[in-house]
């Protein structure tokens, strides 16, 4: 028992929780069921590990530019409140978890491998369950199974127990299905038949925007249609227009802020420091916007590098093991696909819905103010406006990541309140996260078992609704797009 014990920790020490070697484990897996030869297995595995690596840097770098700034206006205007942001969240939930529930500090790690033993049963019985994705995102498994770890261990104390254990692990595996199995065909119409759904923070959001989006815009007006002068064509280039519209954006927070409070090491704490004897504030600025453009493109390189590869793999294992299932990677998977400038005009209206937000929080007096973190405001609306542009254009794209922005603020502020993790600096953040798991949390500490029953009947009647309005395509959509397109020309 313990060598298997030993085995299960290693694995997910050392490749369930590092989503680079897990997702070239998959495809060195596929390309073998494949039967291909040696020298593309070993090709395959390095282009899909580089790549997710490469996603990583970039996506690593975006938080590690914004982080200083969110620390010198916390340092400047002397606010204490809640950053909305899964990395605050995943501290906020642990450091919770050890001073108020030490008997359980190991109880994350223990559910994220039910979890996804929970999603691989799912997908393999997915004709009666209906459930087509496997949820591959290691990270993002290890920061839900801490949050969900903390909920039910706060708000259910007859579960705090190694019944309780099983519980979490059991709605972080059905969760990541589901969430995920919702977003295949709003996926698979934006990238063509790209071969994979979302597995993130935010699935539940994507559904949703997919089906409003054209209420709000018409897909004719996309980004890429825009009739623009001749001197902002420029902005048609996605590393121009991110660059140009960050210098905006963080040069007028910079400036607020000044070169006192970015050079003072007591403040900025990571990231890049200020040196004012080495360069200009003025460069400085410049250097901090063209840094974001420069990860944002890295990032989209490391997109296409192992979706590519993993898609064409994932065919082995889709045949051989797991019939029909469907790869649920990083939300950043989807940014290489419809408009380029999609990403920065999300990011930019979500930041100014949070702003707004914010405002409302400290006008009204909120128990709790919320700092808006990078990944919420960024991964996600920048993922909303992708999609709604790709229904609704850039009226859609705009206001539903607005809209978006206010949510998270607002949503974060009741569930760092309600689940005790304001005094702990730090909330979950992402959209999901904001909303359904709010009710979620709310029918478990109302209604006890019965609450957690309700949420697991939810999320298991959903797949098979999914499934009775589209019984026809519904596989087929996943499993071969080109048919299922030719059946609807039909």
């Amino acid at each position: 028992m313990e060598v298997i014990s030993s085995v299960l920790n290693w694995f997910s020490s050392n490749i369930l929780q590092n989503p680079a070697f897990f997702v070239g484990l998959l495809v060195l897996i596929g390309y073998a069921l494949l039967k291909k030869p040696a020298h593309d297995v070993f090709s395959g595995f390095v282009k899909a590990t580089v790549g997710y690596m490469l996603l990583n840097v970039g996506a690593g770098g975006l938080v590690t530019t914004f982080r200083p700034i969110l620390a010198a206006l916390n340092y400047k205007f002397q606010i204490g409140a809640a950053v909305i942001d899964p990395y605050f969240g995943l501290a906020a939930a642990n450091n919770k978890i050890a001073a108020e529930f030490p008997d359980f500090v190991g109880t994350a790690t223990t559910a994220l491998l039910i979890g996804f033993g929970v999603n691989i049963l799912l997908v393999a019985l997915r004709k009666i369950t209906k459930v087509r994705t496997l949820f591959i995102t290691g990270h993002i498994m290890v920061q839900q199974a801490a949050t969900v770890s903390l909920m039910v261990l706060f708000l259910v104390p007859q579960l705090r127990n190694a019944y309780g254990t099983a519980a979490i692990g059991i709605i972080c595996g059905l969760y990541w299905a589901v969430s995920s199995n919702m977003t295949v065909e709003a996926t698979q119409r934006l990238t063509g038949g790209g071969g994979f759904a979302i597995g993130h923070q935010q699935q539940f959001a994507i559904w949703f925007v997919d089906k409003v989006a054209g209420r709000f815009g018409k897909k004719e007006e996309s980004l890429d249609n825009l009739k623009l002068p001749k001197f902002l064509s420029i902005f048609h280039d996605t590393v121009v227009a991110s660059a140009t519209l960050m210098l905006v954006f963080f040069g007028a927070i910079l400036l607020i802020l000044g070169p006192d409070i970015m050079s003072n090491k007591e403040v900025i704490t990571s990231g890049t420091l200020f040196n004012p004897a080495k360069q200009d504030f003025f460069m400085y600025i410049i250097q901090t916007a063209f840094t974001f453009s420069v990860y944002l493109f890295v990032l989209m390189q490391g997109v296409r590098m192992f979706v590519s590869e993993l898609t064409n793999a994932f065919q082995g294992i889709s045949n051989k093991l797991l019939p029909g299932s469907f790869p649920a990677v990083d939300v950043a998977a989807s940014y290489g696909f419809g408009s380029p400038n999609a990403v920065t005009v999300g990011f930019l209206f979500g930041v100014l819905g949070q702003i707004v937000a914010i405002l409302g929080l400290i006008v009204f007096k909120s128990p709790v103010l919320i700092i808006t973190g990078f990944v919420p405001v960024f991964f996600d609306n920048a993922t909303f406006a992708v999609y709604a542009n790709h229904k609704g254009g850039l009226r859609a794209a705009s206001i539903l990541s607005f809209l978006s922005g206010l949510i998270q603020v607002l949503g974060g502020a009741v569930a760092a309140g309600a689940f005790g993790l304001a005094a702990y600096g730090g909330w979950h953040g992402n959209f999901d996260w904001d909303t359904i798991w709010v009710g979620f949390g709310f029918l478990m500490q109302n209604f006890q078992y019965i609450g957690l029953g309700i949420v697991l009947l939810i999320l298991l009647v959903i797949p098979q609704l999914q499934y009775s309005k589209n019984k026809e395509h519904y596989f087929t959509i996943a499993e071969d797009y080109e048919t299922y397109l030719e059946s609807k020309q039909n």
